[in-house]
């Protein structure tokens, strides 16, 4: 019977986290603001550089659980990951495109969906977040292409309704077997 009781007793703490030694809720919420507290500490003392690398890594982690959900999350496309990555990095977007050597037009466009990102522009990103990520991260090479291609496939999937009868039609399938 008391077995029972502290399975119950753990499930209705696991809200509150791993430990459960607590007697009370004042006590609970006590320790709750004072870490919390030390955690804003800690922040204030961060340099912005390592906001910066931090916000970077999350973007990292993002992105590869992105890449690993079968479904895609209709939060993160290639423009988003693409918009944050830059945003963290770069106080104007011009200058990331002055050093990735394209038109800040052009990287607008790509930014906002009216363009296509060629070949070119998905090398240059690779190469730009390999030497961004370097001392940060493993970053993977393919990151970039993968996202977009994955959006991609997922579009195509996703309105699947809208061009199949049309293709079906100009689909002939000769008895070959």
């Amino acid at each position: 019977m008391t077995m029972s009781k502290d399975i119950h007793t753990e499930k209705e703490n696991a809200e509150y986290g791993v430990d459960s030694r607590y007697k009370s809720k004042k006590e609970r919420e006590s320790d709750a603001l004072a870490l919390m507290e030390a955690r804003l500490e800690r922040m204030k003392n961060l340099s912005k550089k390592d906001i910066t690398r931090a916000k970077l890594y999350q973007l990292k982690l993002k992105m590869e659980r992105y890449l690993e959900e079968p479904a895609a999350d209709d939060r993160y496309n290639f423009t988003r990951f693409l918009e944050t990555y830059i945003d963290t990095i770069y106080p104007k977007r011009n200058q990331f495109a002055e050093d990735i050597s394209i038109n800040p037009v052009l990287l607008s466009q790509i930014i906002n969906r009216h363009r296509e990102p060629k070949n070119e522009f998905l090398l240059k990103l690779m190469i730009h977040s390999e030497k961004t990520f370097k001392e940060i991260s493993d970053f993977n090479k393919k990151t970039w292409y993968q996202i977009y291609f994955n959006e991609k496939i997922n579009e195509t999937m996703s309105k699947q309704d809208e061009w199949w009868p049309k293709i079906e039609k100009e689909i002939k399938v000769s008895p070959s077997i």
